[in-house]
């Protein structure tokens, strides 16, 4: 039940039809566990603790650094040396008392993250590293969590949801983990970014504890801040991603040399493409060549010139066989390169020798 100061804090809620009374105690109610507690997670605890979610869990391990007041403004000078959690919790707590703050001063591993987790309703990941993206989604599949999920880099910032009613996880929009993804510390973010995918992170969180709102699920929203362009890339389940039995090693699952196959390009060969073709195979065919080159010869695939690829990334299955050519073979090489290294594609096939080979074994 609600108490008559809550009544009055939450009026701006509860006037709402889509929350009233029962909405606000659903939130009352709730238990949410937020990964990390850096330039995402601010934010989202911020909102999180002013609607009144009455459980929410912090779990991070670092402490707070003058590099991080540019973008997480739930710190100030005066905190730095201290541990995020820990001042994360005392200045939520005076934002709104009615809420519960559970605080791990921790790294999430392979032997914590089902005991962390297990309590929880949903978990939010707002970590800045693919180690725990997989590990998060992989505990909350084996737990059945619901886990909104965001990231940022330079100008751009990434929101979706995973493992909700069934839905994809994480790994069905992202197989195999990148190579060599550089951090903020390397690369850089805009300080006003993580506070924008934030914000977008906990208004999922919310719509999914009411039961409002369509959810961000089998969709990964995508924001170009500098540009302020947005675009939503839809995402089928693969049943395969759902069989998890057990976390691993997640550190060297994402640095082990049997993942540097990302890098290698697969070759088909024009009379292995000529077979497929023949006995009417299910694939997709990609011509990375520019617009003119196409018009005037082309053997009826998708034109995506190569300069384009990357802004084009969702047109390009990841459930069927995709093979990619060009005039030679090169430029398709390098647009398959860019495609598993930036998007984690692992079904990308190169035409060998391209158009020209193929206008060499047919009339």
């Amino acid at each position: 039940m609600l108490s008559a100061e809550e009544k009055n804090r939450y009026s701006r809620h509860i006037i709402l039809p889509e929350i009233g009374i029962d909405g606000q105690e659903k939130l009352k109610q709730a238990k949410i566990l937020v990964i990390g507690a850096g330039g995402l997670g601010c934010p989202v605890l911020q909102y999180l603790t002013a609607a009144g979610v009455g459980t929410i869990g912090i779990v991070d391990d670092d402490v707070v650094d003058e590099t991080n007041l540019q973008r997480q403004i739930l710190f100030s000078a005066e905190d730095i040396g201290n541990p995020k959690v820990e001042i994360a919790s005392k200045k939520l707590s005076l934002l709104n008392p009615h809420c519960k703050l559970q605080t791990v001063i921790c790294r999430l591993s392979s032997t914590n993250a089902l005991d962390i987790i297990k309590d929880f309703d949903l978990v939010i990941d707002g970590s800045d590293n693919f180690p725990t993206r997989y590990l998060v989604n992989d505990a909350c599949v084996m737990l059945n969590k619901v886990l909104v999920f965001g990231s940022i880099f330079k100008f751009e910032g990434q929101v979706s949801v995973f493992n909700y009613q069934n839905g994809p996880n994480y790994r069905c929009i992202f197989p195999e983990p990148p190579i060599d993804s550089p951090n903020c510390a390397e690369i850089g973010v805009l300080g006003v970014l993580p506070g924008i995918i934030g914000t977008l992170m906990a208004n999922e969180a919310l719509k999914i504890i009411l039961g409002i709102g369509e959810i961000l699920s089998g969709k990964l929203f995508v924001l170009d801040a500098l540009n302020f362009q947005t675009q939503i890339i839809s995402f089928e389940k693969n049943p395969e991603n759902s069989k998890i039995t057990s976390l691993i090693d997640y550190e060297k699952f994402c640095s082990s040399s049997d993942f540097n196959k990302i890098n290698m390009v697969k070759e088909i060969s024009v009379d292995e493409f000529k077979k497929l073709i023949d006995i009417k195979k299910d694939f997709q065919l990609i011509d990375v060549r520019e617009v003119h080159e196409y018009k005037s010869l082309n053997i009826n695939g998708e034109n995506i010139p190569l300069g384009t690829v990357e802004k084009n990334f969702d047109r390009i299955s990841r459930t069927k066989q995709v093979i990619i050519h060009c005039k030679s073979g090169a430029r398709s090489k390098k647009a398959i390169e860019l495609l598993q290294q930036q998007f984690g594609f692992t079904n990308l096939c190169n035409l060998t020798g391209g158009i020209d080979a193929w206008k060499r074994i047919t009339p």
